[in-house]
């Protein structure tokens, strides 16, 4: 059986002040993160499954118990969320990712406002994504409910490599934020560690 822990992140609890404070950051990483994982490892113990990737459940997660899908897609998401940021700076998205961006959305400021909507629009807890759409080779903006991603076989779901990931759920920012999400996510471009993202993208065009 494949047992799943909370790796370490990359920074520390207070790197990401104060686009998200050290309260939450603290909260949502020790808390909510290890409860996804001991509550996975709990769903898998004696399954037949049990020794598949996260991928390889995502990819029949429909014939799989919510235990599955939701702490399964909640240790992804949240793996996959802690290490595309870095303390706040006025960088911008470049190189590659930054040409695909334009030719797709028009502009940087135009993909931003994409992206927002799709956070912005999630009706309750939920996930928004930029990703690789590797059936279309093309960036698209997407967003999934509670801790679904883009990866799960699921019909209701835009399929691809997720690039980048904004958790809209309201333990990722009502403390700091309160009920202000339109906030949270402005503040958020300011930690995107593009680096990080553009070696996702290059990978991402190789699948």
């Amino acid at each position: 059986m494949s047992t799943y822990k909370l790796e370490p992140l990359p920074y520390g609890y207070d790197a990401l002040e104060p686009v998200i404070d050290t309260q939450t950051m603290t909260i949502h990483y020790s808390k909510h993160h290890q409860a996804y994982v001991d509550n996975l490892n709990k769903g898998l113990e004696g399954k037949p499954y049990a020794d598949l990737s996260l991928e390889e459940l995502f990819r029949k997660i429909g014939e799989l118990p919510p235990v599955i899908r939701n702490n399964g897609g909640g240790h992804y998401n949240h793996s996959f969320f802690w290490p595309q940021f870095s303390a706040p700076s006025e960088r911008e998205v470049n190189g590659d990712l930054a040409t695909a961006i334009i030719q797709e959305f028009g502009s940087v400021a135009d993909f931003k406002t994409k992206f927002a909507e799709a956070a912005m629009t999630r009706f309750g807890s939920g996930w928004a994504w930029l990703i690789w759409s590797t059936a279309e080779k093309k960036l698209k903006i997407t967003s999934t409910a509670n801790q679904d991603n883009p990866l799960m076989e699921l019909g209701e779901i835009v399929k691809g490599e997720p690039l980048l990931g904004l958790d809209v759920w309201e333990h990722a920012y009502y403390l700091h934020y309160q009920n202000k999400r339109v906030e949270y996510v402005a503040n958020f471009w300011k930690i995107v560690n593009w680096d990080v993202i553009n070696e996702r993208f290059a990978k991402a065009k190789t699948k």
